[in-house]
């Protein structure tokens, strides 16, 4: 897969039904540019087609997460044409829509540092995990501009109180910081980070393919709809599909039977 990719800014790896995405341009921080938004979105996207994958890792190399931009990638965008840099914006937030919509949960292994588009790779993540050394930073406004793109996500992680003040104050925060406003789930010790992040992604790949799908999708469309009689029917309607969905039927029989479900193996 990954050769047939060609990727140059990434390395791709699947193991046990694990795939691990690591940003790979240490040099630069992390940065990306247009070329990392493309490979990102064809990594994601095979991914997601790939039936053997249950769980993404998105982790960087190098001593940050991800810095956000390239310098590069800005002097260029710096002569874009209004037409080129909706265009440009437009391929940053498909990426960014990939990654979220992706049917398998992603964590973010978050070992160093993330500001601005890296703090949007980091929300659209389920689940992250961060090196209690890491700093995170929403730093857009301190260059004139906004991050607009990564905001539906960012605000979606936490919340907009929040939001409000480290938009504006583009002040840089640390990982206790991160862990108190929702930001990130859980923060280790940078020699324990790989040993938290592999617990939860051996965890996942434990469970029923087909129900851990449903399950964040039952979270992307419910998080925000009021609990009226639709909501309540709804949610009936689907735990009466799972229940008679192959994989629900072999779940429930091989708990009462007391043996490990077919998709273990």
């Amino acid at each position: 897969m990954t050769d047939a990719m060609n990727l140059q800014r990434l390395t791709l790896a699947v193991d046990s039904h694990i795939a691990r995405v690591t940003l790979d341009r240490p040099d630069v921080r992390n940065a990306f540019d247009d070329a990392t938004i493309v490979e990102l979105t064809a990594a994601f996207r095979a991914l997601d087609d790939d039936a053997n994958v249950r769980v993404i890792i998105l982790a960087a190399n190098g001593p940050a997460f991800c810095a956000g931009a390239d310098l590069n990638y800005m002097k260029r965008m710096a002569e874009y044409s209004d037409a080129e840099n909706r265009v440009d914006a437009m391929s940053l937030a498909t990426m960014l829509n990939t990654l979220y919509t992706c049917r398998k949960p992603v964590i973010a292994r978050v070992q160093s540092d993330a500001y601005a588009g890296g703090m949007g790779l980091v929300a659209v993540c389920d689940i992250a995990v961060a090196a209690d050394s890491a700093h995170f930073c929403l730093s857009e406004a301190r260059l004139g501009l906004m991050p607009a793109t990564i905001a539906p996500y960012v605000i979606r992680a936490i919340g907009p109180r929040a939001a409000h003040r480290y938009f504006v104050s583009a002040e840089r925060f640390d990982a206790a910081e991160a862990l108190r406003i929702g930001f990130v789930h859980q923060i280790a010790a940078a020699d324990q980070l790989d040993a938290s992040v592999d617990q939860i992604a051996i965890s996942i790949a434990s469970n029923s393919p087909n129900a851990v799908g449903e399950c964040k999708r039952l979270v992307a469309d419910l998080a925000d709809k009021d609990i009226d009689d639709t909501l309540i029917a709804e949610t009936a309607d689907r735990i009466a599909r799972i229940r008679a969905s192959d994989e629900g039927r072999e779940g429930v029989a091989s708990f009462l039977e007391k043996r490990k479900p077919s998709w273990l193996g």
